[in-house]
């Protein structure tokens, strides 16, 4: 699929919408008050008199939108008399929707038959009116900028074939796309399509759209994953001009370039990955010194060597900023020539790499560090499970160099526990595939020693490349822009509210302040361990934590409990990691400090792919479970409730980690009513309760591959 490329923003663009909203909510959060453009920029952190120039343009656009009135020669306020508010819109199941803008605290009511033309998403101007007895409603005017124009749907056409309706199958879309003869594209009725928006006129009930591109048959592995890729308009291949680029590449190791490098190719090193992994972008080094230390290098592959700023392979790269890891294939950041073959570091070849190297004590202690390029040669290539066998006590190559390096990475781990890092136990379901990709089995990967030794020396690589950019030997900020990988603080609501459901459960955590919340949480998780109640607190507990994302802004990362955090270790297949590394070698060779603004830019593109790309591997395994459970329809299975809402709960089976929903409508014993505070529907003439994390038993009564939904039947 053709995709828009994303190019590299360049050093002095700043979006002048996004500008006029982030104003806009200033003025909205306080609307009795006028502002010059000084209290604006300062308010905004715009300082130098570029910034400033973009605020007053910002200001004068929003004047001539009649949003802001000019009160007094230089001073503004919101226009009180129109009451017009940007915002982005929400859609609900019934077809109301709600208006979120910056600056307020409360979202603004639209009701159905009030949202215009707009969709799920999109930046929307409304009308606001104010009530006396009830509270304000706004009404949309205009869509100011539409978030997506491509839909997945199923094609269906009339008798007469002289028009056809595209179905999406979205909460994004609540209405067909009225599609013409001449836009079919050769789509065939009941077919999967990929339909662009065209128009909408006035007075039209639908949109007009033209199909782009037939996906295939509803049902076929092909279709239903390329359907999912271009639902989140994402790319399921590299344009040809990019494949190219590539190819011309100089993939040899050069002398002139060793030279430039640490050359480390005579040290032990070696990958361990996952089984059917093909491009391997970190290995280890390991070598005992003179003095009883442990010299440990954490190698990765040097991507930035081979993907330089503005070549059409690194716009691609930015522009997709993640590998997508489905169920059934992997679409990489970078094409195959690069990420599983130059980049990925194969035993018995030497490769570039950029590597962290610490001196460790047999304490795990850092004594001394170093960062730079270099060159190194794996000497083999394990799976986690071969590794996990020389740790268990098999025989093996390297087994004192593998015993030892988990032996240091257990002692990292226990301290960072120690330090209030949060431990959530990752299960992943995964699916055992036929030759034709469909599932015939389901089992659950459980990270082992092998997993957590990997995990602790990419930690420490991450954590320490972070610090050694941003503080300087007296551990004062150097003031140099990075990429950093945030956590912030739970959401004290939500903290306090988990407080008192496990108190009536007869735990406690004590969230007076932040070490004592993330130690406490931690007891928590051990003392639930194995009991009834530990899915539902630790669905809980996962709930309350923010979500991870990248900014320059350091804020430290609550979840490892680490003050310095960077994404630094996969630089195949993530694209903050590529820029890390440009970063961390412009502070080695001491040039300039990168401009901020620009780095900001990339790492919100990236945070918002890999949310698409999550969303998109989830909707994968999703659909591989509804597969999967075909042939289980009319079984009973043991579940556990995993959510509970206003409509009915979702149950997943322990078995296979499908999960389905039961609605509240079809438990005929009795009239259930959602409880909110207690995360459980409760019976008005029985009393009975259903509860998150309530083991039950149900049936499957429907797989709905097309919606990826399963059906259940409460039993007993």
């Amino acid at each position: 699929m053709t995709k828009k490329k994303n190019k590299i923003p360049s050093k002095h663009i700043i979006k002048l919408r996004e500008l006029k909203r982030n104003i806009l909510s200033i003025f909205i959060k306080h609307p009795s008050k006028h502002y010059n453009y000084k209290q604006i920029s300062s308010i905004l952190d715009k300082k130098n008199p570029r910034q400033r120039e973009l605020v007053i343009q910002a200001i004068q656009k929003l004047v001539v939108e009649k949003q802001l009135l000019e009160i007094k020669q230089g001073k503004y306020q919101i226009n009180l008399q129109k009451e017009y508010v940007i915002g982005k819109i929400d859609f609900n199941q019934n077809g109301n929707a709600y208006l979120m803008v910056d600056g307020l605290e409360k979202d603004i009511f639209i009701p159905k038959g009030k949202t215009g033309h707009s969709l799920q998403n999109d930046i929307v101007k409304v009308i606001v009116h104010q009530f006396k007895n009830r509270k304000p409603e706004a009404e949309v005017l205009e869509v100011i900028e539409r978030f997506k124009t491509q839909f997945v749907g199923k094609f269906e056409y009339t008798n007469t074939k002289n028009f056809g309706f595209v179905i999406v199958n979205k909460n994004s879309l609540h209405t067909d796309i009225f599609v013409p003869k001449e836009k079919f594209k050769g789509a065939k009725n009941g077919q999967i399509v990929l339909v662009e928006l065209v128009n909408w006129h006035d007075k039209e009930d639908s949109p007009n759209g033209k199909i782009i591109k037939v996906l295939g048959d509803p049902g076929e592995n092909d279709t239903e994953i390329h359907a999912i890729l271009a639902d989140y308009g994402l790319p399921s291949e590299f344009p040809n001009e990019v494949e190219y680029e590539a190819e011309q590449l100089d993939t040899s190791i050069k002398l002139e370039e060793i030279l430039k490098r640490r050359d480390m190719r005579g040290v032990t090193t070696f990958t361990i990955d996952p089984a059917d992994a093909k491009d391997f972008d970190d290995a280890l080094s390991i070598q005992k010194l003179q003095n009883g230390n442990w010299e440990i290098g954490i190698h990765i592959a040097d991507v930035s060597h081979y993907v330089k700023p503005g070549t059409l392979l690194d716009n691609e790269a930015y522009s997709r900023a993640t590998s997508i890891y489905l169920v059934d294939r992997v679409v990489p950041m970078l094409p195959e020539i690069l990420s599983n073959n130059v980049c990925s570091l194969r035993p018995n070849e030497d490769k570039y790499t950029f590597s962290a190297v610490f001196e460790l004590n047999n304490k795990a202690e850092v004594k001394k560090q170093w960062f730079g390029r270099t060159v190194i040669h794996s000497d083999k290539r394990f799976t986690y499970e071969e590794a996990q066998e020389i740790i268990e006590g098999k025989k093996g190559d390297f087994e004192e160099e593998v015993k030892k390096l988990n032996e240091l990475a257990q002692i990292m781990r226990e301290k960072r526990l120690k330090n209030g890092a949060i431990s959530f136990d990752k299960i992943e379901v995964k699916f055992k595939l036929d030759k034709h990709k469909n599932p015939i089995g389901v089992y659950f990967k459980i990270g082992k020693d092998s997993n957590h030794l990997i995990e602790e020396f990419m930690l420490l690589a991450n954590q320490k490349v972070s610090k050694y950019v941003s503080t300087n030997k007296k551990g004062n900020p150097t003031g140099r822009t990075f990429i950093y990988r945030i956590h912030d603080d739970p959401d004290p609501t939500k903290l306090l509210s988990l407080k008192q459901f496990v108190n009536t459960l007869g735990y406690d955590i004590n969230i007076t302040n932040k070490k004592d919340t993330y130690l406490s949480i931690n007891k928590l998780l051990k003392d639930v361990k194995g009991k009834g109640e530990e899915n539902m607190i630790e669905t809980l507990a996962v709930r309350t934590m923010s979500k991870a994302k990248y900014s320059t802004e350091n804020i430290g990362h609550y979840g490892l409990a680490f003050d310095y955090y960077s994404h630094f270790t996969s630089p195949i297949r993530r694209y903050p990691d590529i820029i890390a590394h440009r970063l961390l070698q412009e502070f080695i060779e001491n040039k300039p400090s990168a401009n901020k603004e620009t780095i900001e830019e990339m790492a919100k593109h990236s945070s918002e792919m890999e949310k698409l790309a999550a969303d998109a591997e989830r909707d994968s395994i999703k659909y591989m479970q509804v597969k999967f459970m075909e042939q289980h329809v009319g079984e009973t299975f043991d579940g556990v409730i995993s959510g509970v809402t206003d409509f009915g709960i979702y149950v997943e089976i322990r078995e296979f980690g499908a999960e389905g929903l039961i609605r509240l409508r079809d438990i005929r014993d009795d009239d259930y009513r959602y409880d909110e505070k207690t995360y459980s529907v409760i019976g008005q003439r029985t009393g009975n309760q259903l509860q998150l994390g309530d083991n039950i038993n149900v049936k499957v009564t429907k797989a709905n591959l097309e919606k990826k939904q399963l059906d259940f039947e409460l039993i007993g």
